[in-house]
């Protein structure tokens, strides 16, 4: 008998040589396109490629008899075989057990005699006519109602595009913001037509999919296919599922790290808000420096606070989550200097108060009021219409003059500078910058307005004339120093003294200044004058 001869040999067959073995590839057993088995390695000397041809052959031999189609296993010393009505079918070693996806020979030869059994199954099928014909009608009746819900979706496409573009043409009106449109209604109305149908194809793509799936499996040929395909489709469902399922736990960690976050910095916000109001001081912390501490406390407990919320995020183990961090740490290595240096610039003006907001102040050529201190650059409005955005680097690197910081009160200082001939009489200089002084409105009398002889040159002292300015409504303090220039310019020409710049060459043959006659020459006249015609 057959059964008799393999058994004898297999007895006194020497076992394959390991390197026989290692070099072996596997080969799968497939019959009418199902995957019986799959050989790994030789068996009595024969590879598992021939393995595979020889019972590929020897099945479709004994598949093309009319047999009871019972299939059983039998033990022996190097393996397990699978029997056909009583003849060898196959044998499976623990060699061919696919050791590394937790399999057994156990478990193994029970797969592939299920397997067996369905294929004995769909070869009686196949020859069956009747059968087929029933499969081709069911495939038809799928088919045609593949295409119902195919023309039931499409159709359904275009009436719920048409729904929401009706909506947003009749509300898209009410989404404005300050009077600006948060949204514009053709952008939005694309956006919404193109969600549609993305979501129309997708369920047009999944039931084509389940369609391709049904109609496979009605033929024993193509049945393996259709299994293949539903069996893909469930596994990834299932995969998806599983995940949503095990990051629940980590999600809800990570939702309550991020609750008391925000619980913290609302519990601190009503604290900022008095601080900011000048209803308290923590000392380090008053109005001048409340916003940025908020800035930082706030932004240093969320930070904190996904850290501590990171490993328990979806995917943080994932190598796009670890791309991503490595992209941003090289970003921010690459563009950390200058930021940094930014940033501690604007805190050191901050905390240190340097200056202030509404404090009129000189950086380097530029000089006018503060508007915004930043974090990264200082804003300053100049009195001729222009707003400077400086870097706080540049700031803390330059000479500042405060104008605002010495005075008594609200107010600046307001400051100019003169040179007189040494033939004029200093004390009659400085009542003429202190007249000029009077004339200038926005001037304070208190405190008074002083003048200091700054330098003895060669051709002409030089005098520095020093006031402190708070006009009654705001005026940039341009204006108000070129009123001062105005009325010293006036007061000099009124008591006929010469002002001496540019440089002194000599003495000229009548004193150079302007008579009262000629002050107003035209085109200039008197304020409230009205213009010749």
């Amino acid at each position: 008998m057959l059964t008799g001869a393999v058994a004898s040999a297999q007895v006194v067959a020497p076992a394959p040589p390991a390197s026989a073995v290692t070099a072996a590839t596997s080969a799968p057993v497939q019959i009418l396109n199902r995957r019986i088995a799959e050989y790994r390695a030789p068996f009595l000397g024969v590879s598992p490629a021939e393995r595979a041809r020889r019972t590929h052959l020897y099945m479709n031999e004994v598949l093309a008899r009319s047999g009871a189609g019972e299939v059983t296993v039998r033990k022996e010393a190097q393996g397990q075989m699978l029997m056909l009505d009583g003849e060898m079918a196959l044998i499976l070693t623990p060699e061919d057990v696919d050791v590394a996806s937790g399999a057994t020979l156990d478990s193994t030869v029970a797969e592939a005699k299920r397997q067996l059994e369905q294929l004995i199954a769909e070869t009686r099928e196949s020859r069956d006519q009747r059968r087929l014909w029933h499969a081709a009608l069911y495939s038809l009746a799928a088919s045609l109602v593949f295409v119902g819900l195919l023309w039931t979706v499409r159709r359904g496409q275009r009436a719920l595009d048409a729904r929401l573009a009706a909506r947003m043409a009749s509300r898209s009106g009410a989404l404005h913001l300050a009077g600006t449109p948060l949204l514009q209604r053709d952008k939005l109305l694309s956006f919404s037509h193109w969600l549609v149908l993305g979501l129309g194809w997708g369920l047009m793509a999944l039931i084509s999919y389940q369609w391709l799936s049904l109609v496979l499996s009605q033929f024993p040929y193509t049945r393996p296919w259709g299994e293949q395909l539903s069996a893909y489709l469930l596994a990834v469902l299932l995969k998806i599922g599983s995940g949503v399922l095990h990051a629940l736990p980590d999600l809800f960690i990570a939702l309550v790290i991020f609750a008391m976050a925000r619980a913290a910095t609302g519990l601190l916000k009503p604290v900022f808000d008095r601080i900011e109001a000048g209803q308290a001081s923590l000392g380090w912390m008053d109005r001048d420096t409340v916003r940025p501490s908020r800035r930082i406390i706030n932004t240093g407990i969320w930070l904190f606070a996904l850290v501590m919320a990171y490993p328990y995020l979806p995917g943080s183990g994932s190598e796009a989550f670890k791309g991503m961090s490595v992209l941003l740490g090289l970003m921010i290595s690459l563009g950390a200097s200058s930021i940094v240096g930014q940033g501690a610039s604007g805190l050191i003006l901050m905390f240190s108060r340097t200056i202030r907001v509404g404090e009129y102040v000189r950086v380097q050529e530029h000089e006018g009021t503060i508007t915004e201190l930043g974090m990264f650059t200082t804003r300053i409005r100049t009195g001729l219409g222009e707003e400077l955005t400086l870097p706080n680097s540049l700031v803390m690197g330059s000479v500042t003059k405060n104008y605002s910081r010495a005075v008594q009160g609200v107010g600046y200082v307001v400051d100019t500078t003169v040179t007189i001939g040494y033939d004029t009489p200093w004390r009659q200089v400085e009542a003429m910058l202190l007249e000029a002084a009077r004339r200038t409105p926005g001037v304070l009398e208190l405190p008074p307005a002083r003048v200091f002889q700054t330098a003895l040159s060669d051709f002409y002292p030089e005098y520095r004339l020093v006031c402190q300015a708070a006009p009654s409504q705001p005026r940039p303090r341009a204006e108000v120093l070129s009123q001062l220039h105005a009325n010293i310019q006036d007061v000099f020409n009124e008591y006929g003294v010469q002002i001496m710049s540019p440089h002194y060459l000599g003495d000229p043959a009548s004193p150079k200044f302007v008579p009262r006659s000629a002050w107003f020459s035209a085109p200039a006249r008197p304020e409230g004058a009205q213009p010749a015609r």
